[in-house]
């Protein structure tokens, strides 16, 4: 029989978590946007070139088998953010552009942890996290509320969702940024508003990138978006800017900032689609536009590392990058991605991708660099989960003794972030777009039966993992195979990883084994 599990208390999980350093880090986190498992050079990426994002690799540790939460954007970051998975709360699947704030003010944050600590907070870029009281009623012509500082962001540059849903607009400090009053911003996901051109209807309008699948409602820069919208003007963005946007907002943020230590959430958007990359970044890739927009992201993470090492403060700065999950090649655009693959594995030869179960849909590069702590750099295959960032941060700030102070994760995990340990936590859980989870424990993956098609029914050539039958795979020195299933030959260690797994989903907290 497999062991059961029980809530840790306090004192076990303070075992091995050292003080923090007396010198605070600063803090970056470079979120990217399904950027799978082998879509940068370090991960063995073949047809384009990630030199910014291997010097963070060769000089801090590479992790191969680090886990996001959730195989689509929105659960993931939920998780990442708060320390919980998003199955415990409503309303955290793939949001809507007008979406409520699925974040509420009293829920406890990374960035409340950072504040607590004497730190100052920003984010950049992608949100997808919803803003305001309530779903479709946000007033874009004025403040929106509750935003980013009711969450513990003293400063905020974002996108209300992501590049290919409305408003097309970045939000900052709670207002739309470079506001038009010459073109007050509506905003609807139930209809069109009276005039309005379409992709669907106006195809010869879509001047920039045509949609493959849905992506037909409002145009905006010449690209066709999921949801209606009109106005805007002066502050609607162009895609081939945004990531100079972005880029440049956190950049000013680091050169601006005093003697107090700093957090950044830094959230790219790229590969996400519409992918639609500065003219400069055209070519960089042999893979089109999807590969060029990778390049795209090497060159935000070495504006990021640029702007470090002229204020000074790269040495005691951390930087964590990792991605909010797996690849998807066609989302919707014909932007030539499938097409132009090549000999390149965005998964990196791991079966499924975004939206699925299998480890292509949650396995992501993670690399951490903080050259005054880590000293020797290396790879390391110790199961790591983005639900303990939140736990890990306090840990590192001094806000908790080893205390877990989120309601899923795990400040122990520390010392495998850092490289003391490469032991990694015992078990990882993960969500696929329809809400089946998959448990890696004890050297297998367990997923549990739920059922439903076989390959995402909406356009992506991507494996699901979803079936009624449960699965079983092993995992031989962190690599896994996911083309045996073997649940028919183990029927205990089924039965048990079953158990554990609904002890998991049902009970909060952070699970330790118990014999």
């Amino acid at each position: 029989m497999l062991p059961l599990l029980f809530a840790a208390p306090a004192v076990a999980l303070s075992q091995g978590v050292d003080k923090p350093e007396k010198a605070l880090p600063n803090v970056v986190l470079i979120y990217a946007d399904d950027i799978g498992f082998g879509d940068l050079e370090c991960y063995g990426a073949k047809g384009v070139k990630t030199p910014n994002v291997n010097k963070l690799a060769l000089n801090g540790l590479r992790f191969t088998n680090a886990h996001s939460v959730a195989s689509t954007s929105t659960p993931s970051r939920y998780s990442l953010l708060t320390g919980e998975y998003p199955w415990r709360k409503p309303g955290t699947d793939v949001a809507a552009g007008d979406a409520a704030m699925i974040i509420s003010p009293d829920q406890h944050t990374v960035a409340d942890v950072f504040r607590e600590a004497g730190y100052t907070t920003a984010a950049f870029g992608k949100w997808h996290l919803g803003l305001g009281a309530e779903s479709g009623k946000q007033n874009w012509n004025g403040p929106v509320s509750p935003a980013l500082a009711d969450i513990g962001f003293d400063y905020s540059y974002i996108m209300a969702a992501t590049a290919d849903r409305v408003p097309c607009v970045f939000i900052e400090n709670g207002k739309v940024a470079n506001y038009d009053p010459s073109a007050p911003i509506y905003v609807s996901y139930k209809k069109n508003f009276e005039g309005e051109p379409t992709g669907r209807e106006n195809p010869e309008l879509l001047y920039n990138l045509k949609h493959s699948h849905g992506h037909d409602m409002s145009i905006v820069n010449g690209i066709g978006r999921i949801g209606y919208m009109k106005g805007g003007g002066n502050a609607l963005w162009k895609d081939e800017n945004i990531a100079d946007s972005i880029t440049l907002k956190a950049v000013k943020f680091i050169e601006k900032s005093g003697d107090a230590p700093f957090f950044i959430y830094f959230a790219t958007n790229d590969v996400h689609v519409p992918r639609f990359p500065h003219e400069r970044f055209r070519g960089r890739s042999s893979m089109g536009l999807r590969g060029d927009a990778i390049a795209q992201f090497d060159w935000c993470v070495g504006e990021i590392i640029r702007a470090l090492e002229e204020k000074g403060v790269l040495e005691n700065t951390l930087i964590i990058l990792t991605s909010d999950n797996g690849p998807v090649l066609d989302d919707g655009y014909a932007d030539g991605a499938e097409e132009l693959v090549g000999e390149h594995s965005p998964t990196g030869g791991l079966r499924g991708g975004k939206y699925s179960t299998f480890e292509g849909g949650t396995r992501v590069p993670f690399i951490v660099h903080w050259p005054a702590r880590i000293k020797e750099s290396g790879v390391r295959t110790g199961l790591v989960s983005q639900i303990d960032f939140l736990d890990v941060m306090a840990s590192i700030t001094g806000v908790s003794s080893g205390e877990r102070v989120s309601p899923d994760g795990a400040p122990i995990e520390k010392n495998t972030w850092l490289g003391a340990d490469d032991g990694g936590r015992p078990f990882a859980v993960e969500m696929a777009a329809n809400h089946t989870l998959s448990l890696i424990m004890f050297g297998w993956k367990y997923i549990e039966p739920k059922g439903g098609p076989a390959m995402v029914p909406w356009g992506p050539k991507i494996e699901t993992g979803y079936s009624a039958e449960p699965q079983l795979y092993k995992m031989v020195d962190g690599e896994l195979d996911e083309n045996n299933n073997v649940a028919g030959e183990y029927p205990t260690l089924v039965n048990g990883l079953k158990k554990e797994l609904e002890n998991i989903r049902n009970r909060r907290g952070y699970y330790i084994e118990c014999r």
